[in-house]
């Protein structure tokens, strides 16, 4: 059968070409036609940015990139775009210098025979990832040399939405493959619709979260020097109640328990606040003095001017003893504010540091009313007057607690006790946070108090009546404020239509919220599930050896739930190095591998990517003293009370729990958790890690007893492999990969 000049044209330009890949990549000759001894350098993205406009679940997605040419010579190139799965193509729009160009918008079947061309041809797995997905592709000439060729587009698709939970998804991850770090990448999604929306929640990325209105909200994600490696997903609940709850599950197979996640938030224009109790137990230590005890006095006043008309507050400070303001709790009316104000203005930082007698001061003005009782308590140092003992002064707050009081601790500095202030705040409903010296200490407790300022359920209680679920995260529900999200994650064994009841009270009012829900018997999606569950648990064995001491079970759990699901810990920081290393493989170096400036394809063999930057020469193994000196580097944290380390360790537990003050606004369920630290050693596919090992990713915890399949790289066997799952594209686009599935491990060489 004879060829049309077009295919024939397209099928030498495979050959020939190195692509580039973004979200959009540039196909390019690999030399240019009149030198072919040259080989020409891939093009780089410079930047990518993306606005979305979703609005009653219509997505209109528009991308401007800018791509580099760093060769000599003038290039042409194919542009091609790989559209999400779940996109419902109505427009595309494509300009290049402001003139629009013409393009082919190609479906399933014609795209996954491009995208198998490119591979078998160029020996790069890296478009399998896409097959299953249509493809826009466009000619672009010139390229000029070192110049710059900008691209922008357009298309539209239909958000699904499940039980009024809308998901969308962006394919940010394949800007990993850009031969350097963008300089900047920024996704700005504007949400509009009819109904009042709630929960809005980005498993993948820190953004930041605007509701404009009860129906209006921005979230912005923006970073720069990176390589963004996964893709942006995003969910929002539309509802009309005023308590909005969502319910998520993962269940990859019938063998293995589910997992659950429950989102519940109120919405933005949530009736009158409960009204509280506030106590602000304030550290005017010597330590104190100069821009500490300024920066301190300052955020005070924010706090006392945020007191809603209904609250009711006291000041304690403490150095070598404490002094009340009031005598008892006072109406936050206009004149017993300003006559705080006037008390914090005269405050000095002088004397010794009286812990215990300031908390059970605050403790003890504790009404036994149906209303939230707030301890806000900030210190810089050691408890050094009266009682000085941890477990006494934890056990001092807990006689006087009359149920109803929330500890939230602040710690300025790296000379506080964190097992001291975590272990108040575990222990008392509330949380803890820690400041660092370089630190705006007003602007973190500003931003904090105005979260808590506005209560509108306490005391929250979550029950699955007649159903067996395990390792629910957190233990104990916080309250919920207003502009908050409760989060919770655990597992499940039974599936099937059941119901949860959740209760909470609105001052002296208990209300009950009860929910039906899907315990999916397999549900393949919401693959972030698995891992955001087991980082929330780890940061819990976490605590609790910090707290509590070590014991090889709570180590041994750490470092499984770790190497599973990829995440970097104390205990596993430098368990990659030393595995390579007693197994006489190269790694890089102790100083590299924390860096995380490995590239995709590391080290150690063929990366099977064409086109791309070489990865460095690998470094000398690490010896013996430098792995044990990281690793106790790593672990130091864990077994202190005071200094940086532990003050590391302590936020860095928060962070994984899901309970940081970190975050400035930002909402993201899963923390980097190390991963960026394990760039080029390991790589997360939909949840699941992968290790590099002699230039074969390993899917972590294969099991031994398997039955074990080889398959040769780009063979018939190899293709018909991806018709069997989706994911298999996603495994088979690392290289070469070692995987289950079916109970089979395939071995990709």
């Amino acid at each position: 059968m004879k060829k049309s000049p077009l295919i024939l044209a397209m099928a030498v330009l495979f050959v020939l070409a190195g692509p580039v890949l973004a979200d959009g990549f540039i196909i390019v000759p690999r030399h240019p036609p009149e030198r072919p001894e040259v080989r020409t350098i891939p093009l780089a993205v410079k930047y990518h940015r993306v606005t979305v406009t979703i609005r009653d679940q219509v997505a209109v997605t528009e991308i401007d990139q800018v791509f580099i040419n760093p060769n000599p010579y003038e290039l042409e190139g194919t542009y091609i775009f790989p559209l999400p799965e779940t996109a419902s193509i109505s427009r595309f729009s494509m300009y290049i210098d402001d003139k629009e160009m013409p393009g082919e918008l190609l479906e399933k079947d014609k795209a996954r025979k491009i995208y198998e061309d490119i591979v078998r041809s160029m020996k790069d797995p890296a478009l399998l990832e896409y097959f299953g997905r249509d493809m826009f592709k466009a000619s672009i000439f010139p390229i000029p040399a070192r110049g710059e060729k900008r691209v922008r587009l357009s298309y539209q698709e239909i958000c699904s939405a499940d039980a009024g939970l809308v998901r969308y998804r962006y394919p940010l991850n394949t800007e990993k493959f850009s031969s350097r770090p963008l300089e900047d990448v920024s996704v700005v999604i504007d949400i509009a619709g009819k109904s009042p929306i709630k929960n809005i929640t980005c498993p993948t990325h820190p953004v930041e979260v605007v509701k404009k209105s009860e129906t209006e909200a921005r979230v912005a994600y923006e970073a720069k020097n990176v390589t963004p490696d996964k893709d942006l997903l995003l969910y929002y609940s539309i509802s009309e109640a005023e308590f909005a709850l969502n319910f998520l599950t993962h269940r990859a197979n019938g063998a293995e328990d589910g997992y659950f996640m429950l989102l519940l938030s109120p919405g933005v224009e949530t009736g009158k606040p409960i009204d509280k109790d506030v106590c602000f137990v304030f550290d005017t230590s010597g330590s104190m003095q100069g821009k500490k005890i300024q920066q301190a006095k300052a955020a005070l006043k924010f706090c006392l001017g945020a007191l809603n008309p209904g609250d009711r507050f006291n000041l304690i400070t403490f150095a070598t003893e404490a002094r009340a303001f009031g005598e008892t709790l006072l109406a936050a009316d206009k004149d017993n504010v300003a006559r705080a104000l006037e008390f914090v203005e005269k405050i000095q930082a002088l004397g010794g540091t009286a812990t215990d007698e300031a908390l059970q001061m605050a403790l003890k003005l504790s009404p036994n009313a149906d209303r939230p009782y707030m301890v806000v308590f900030f210190t810089d140092g050691l408890p050094t007057i009266g009682e000085t003992r941890e477990p006494v002064i934890v056990d001092n707050v807990k006689k006087l607690n009359k149920g109803n009081v929330r500890l939230f601790a602040f710690g300025l500095g790296n000379d506080v006790n964190t097992h001291l202030l975590d272990k108040l705040a575990e222990e008392n409903r509330g949380t803890r946070d820690y400041v660092a010296e370089s630190e705006d200490l007003e602007l973190k407790v500003s931003s904090f108090y105005t979260k808590i300022s506005h209560p509108v359920l306490s005391d929250l209680e979550l029950a699955f009546p007649g159903v067996r679920v395990t390792d629910v995260y957190p233990k104990r529900l916080s309250d919920l404020f207003k502009g908050s999200q409760l989060v919770v994650v655990g597992r499940y064994a039974e599936f099937g239509a059941k119901a949860l009841k959740l209760s909470g009270k609105v001052g002296a009012e208990t209300k009950l919220i009860a929910h039906d829900i899907v315990l999916a018997e397999k549900e393949e999606q919401n693959t972030f599930l698995p891992r955001l569950w087991a980082i929330r648990k780890i940061g819990y064995l976490l605590d609790e050896i910090r707290l509590r001491g070590e014991s090889d079970e709570l180590k041994a759990e750490v470092v499984r739930l770790a190497k599973l699901h990829g995440v970097v810990t104390p205990y596993t920081s430098f368990l990659v190095l030393e595995d390579e290393r007693q197994l006489g493989r190269e790694v890089v170096s102790r100083e590299t591998f924390r860096a995380g400036v490995v590239p995709r394809g590391g080290y150690g063999g063929d990366s099977g990517g064409a086109g791309r930057s070489s990865p460095p020469a690998p470094s000398a193994p690490p010896s013996d003293e430098e792995v044990e000196a990281g690793a106790a580097e790593a672990r130091s944290g864990l077994g202190r009370a005071t200094g940086g380390g532990a003050v590391g360790a302590s936020k860095d537990a928060a962070k994984l729990k899901g309970e940081s003050g970190d975050d400035d606004g930002r909402h993201s369920l899963v923390p980097d958790a190390g991963a960026e630290g394990l760039r080029g050693l390991m790589q997360l596919v939909e949840g699941t890690a992968f290790y590099l090992t002699d230039g074969v990713w390993s899917m972590a915890n294969l099991p031994e007893k398997a039955e074990r399949k080889a398959v040769e790289q780009f063979s018939d066997l190899y293709f018909e492999l991806l018709g069997k799952s989706p994911k298999v594209g996603l495994y088979l686009a690392l290289g070469k990969v070692d995987f289950l599935l079916d109970g089979i491990v395939y071995q990709i060489r």
